[in-house]
């Protein structure tokens, strides 16, 4: 449809410019926005070539961002072919003087069209590279029409060129009409828009990851090792959705995330621990059962030391008593006895040490010894005679598995429950509006008793439940705890088959995870060397390999 002689049907013109409008606002891509753009322009205006220019942050100089010409085959820029071995366009000299001779810089900083019928003839603008070019390429550039692209504030945002309109019957070249000229202003002023909000979602997405930032930042001051988990976590989850993805078996054969799905899922995996912001540094890091704000095990070192010296100076005293009566005969069984009570306190004190270290389990043997060793009689430093080991000592060195005792393993537990509540309170556009769910399922399990929901499988997002293996790997193999030394492939693969066969995690998920090689992926990244074993898939328990799902089907 020929747009660029006056005759031309004034219904046909704006159906196609609102169809343009409609689809430029729509793109969220800004390459394809700037394609579409130009491309719109030339097909509306019939133009046999053009080129799409964008200010730079200071308004300085026009980037060239599009080429496209159909007579010499030329399509530059963006995504379209080669990229534009041109330097920009200065706006100012180097005296800071207006550049007034280049068309585009001209419409750029007055704001306004400018419409020429012959390069050749025009004048107050120079032309001699727009020659030079005809003479190399043996092309003939003659009707311009120049349109600075302004926002919804009057400022530039770039400048949209068009060459040589083309006569709807044969095709010769001629200038651009009055019709045209508006109907390009009317596009450019939609193309400003539509670019305009283009930046605006960039930025904001810009804001919106830096304030996620800013709370793993506040997480990591608190606690480096949460911090790291928290940066590591979607970056695993990432990775299980993109095999998800690409699987063509089970419940992954038809899915599949778009940008803005991957996007929001992301956002989840950065925003799922922000709730730890609120939990106590000692409980988060807490490397040792007798741990708070120091770890407890050094005052029961130092008592030792206080029973070794009442033990000496008691042998002391006995020796003297001996050597004052004559009774010598008894030195030797008294320094026996003196020395294997000193043996015996340092056995305690090493037997402590291990007790306050976390492990997988605390055995009855142990705890039986504990309980002796606390009632153990002692002076402390107010003179009182009292039992070696406190009641809350004991409680937290007859901690079963890991570091922390219930109470405190109730408030690392809390951190979900206020993840939840804080991003539930975030006015989410609809694009992100999933993200509480995928932050907040990672602690339920698929038979519905994990936290704080209880949630079942059937009741979670696929999504989520990549998230709650992600967690749970990266926990396990993480070897920046202070509580615990990092584990190798084998052992963790190990764990997490048997919290497939305990209903724990979602057995498709980690089938696919161990299948695909997910965990050996992220380990070449994060873990070190000595982490990286040979693993025998065939030796994970639950583990089933894709091609039992080909034989179900």
């Amino acid at each position: 449809m020929y747009m660029g002689e006056t005759n031309a049907e004034p219904f046909e013109l704006i159906e196609k410019l609102n169809e343009i409008g409609i689809a430029l606002s729509s793109e969220k891509n800004t390459p394809k926005l700037l394609e579409m753009i130009l491309k719109g322009a030339k097909t509306i205006l019939n133009a046999d070539g053009g080129t799409l220019y964008l200010a730079t942050e200071d308004k300085r100089y026009l980037q060239f961002e599009i080429i496209i010409n159909d007579s010499l085959g030329i399509m530059m820029g963006a995504k379209l072919g080669e990229p534009i071995p041109l330097d920009p366009l200065p706006l100012y000299d180097e005296f800071d003087k207006p550049n007034n001779t280049m068309v585009a810089a001209h419409a750029a900083l007055y704001k306004k069209t400018i419409n020429i019928p012959d390069a050749y003839i025009a004048e107050g603008f120079d032309f001699a590279g727009t020659r030079a070019f005809d003479t190399r390429m043996g092309y003939r550039s003659q009707s311009f029409l120049t349109l600075p692209m302004l926002n919804h504030e009057n400022e530039l945002i770039g400048v949209l060129q068009l060459i040589n309109a083309k006569g709807a019957k044969d095709g010769s070249i001629i200038e651009f009409s009055k019709v045209s000229q508006r109907i390009g202003e009317s596009l450019a002023s939609q193309a400003a828009i539509a670019l305009t909000n283009n930046k605006l979602i960039g930025q904001f997405r810009e804001l919106f990851e830096s304030f996620i930032n800013l709370i793993s930042e506040a997480i990591d001051k608190k606690s480096p090792y949460n911090g790291a988990h928290c940066r590591r976590v979607p970056t695993l989850t990432m990775m299980i959705a993109d095999a998800a993805c690409q699987a063509d078996f089970g419940i992954f054969k038809d899915f599949e995330l778009d940008e803005e799905e991957r996007y929001e899922l992301k956002i989840a995996g950065l925003l799922h621990d922000c709730g730890k912001v609120t939990t106590p540094v000692h409980v988060i890091d807490k490397a040792t059962k007798l741990e708070t704000i120091f770890d407890r095990i050094h005052l029961i070192n130092t008592r030792f030391e206080v029973l070794k010296r009442d033990a000496e100076i008691t042998f002391l005293n006995q020796k003297i008593a001996a050597i004052e009566s004559s009774n010598l005969s008894i030195i030797s069984e008294l320094e026996d006895a003196f020395q294997q009570k000193i043996a015996q306190y340092s056995s305690d004190q090493d037997f402590l040490r291990i007790c306050n270290i976390g492990g997988e389990f605390m055995r009855d043997e142990y705890k039986e010894r504990l309980q002796i060793i606390a009632t153990y009689r002692w002076i402390d430093p107010q003179g009182v005679e009292t039992n070696f080991l406190t009641e809350d000592e004991v409680y937290n060195l007859n901690i079963s598995r890991g570091t922390l005792t219930a109470e405190e393993r109730e408030i690392i537990n809390n951190h979900i429950v206020v993840t939840i509540e804080m991003l539930e309170q975030l006015p989410y556009p609809r694009n992100l509006r999933r993200v509480p769910e995928y932050a907040g399922g990672h602690h339920e399990r698929m038979d519905g008793k994990g936290y704080p929901k209880g949630l079942t499988r059937d009741q979670m997002s696929l999504p989520a439940r990549m998230m709650g293996i992600a967690d749970i790997f990266e926990a396990l193999s993480a070897k920046d705890r202070p509580y615990k030394k990092g584990k190798n492939l084998t052992e963790c693969l190990q764990i997490l088959g048997k919290m497939k066969l305990n209903n724990h995690i979602d057995p498709d998920l980690f089938d696919l995870f161990v299948s695909e090689k997910v965990y050996l992926r992220y380990a070449n990244e994060y873990l070190d060397p000595d982490q990286i074993d040979d693993v025998d898939e065939n030796k994970i328990p639950g583990y089933t390999p894709p091609f039992a799902y080909f034989f179900e089907t």
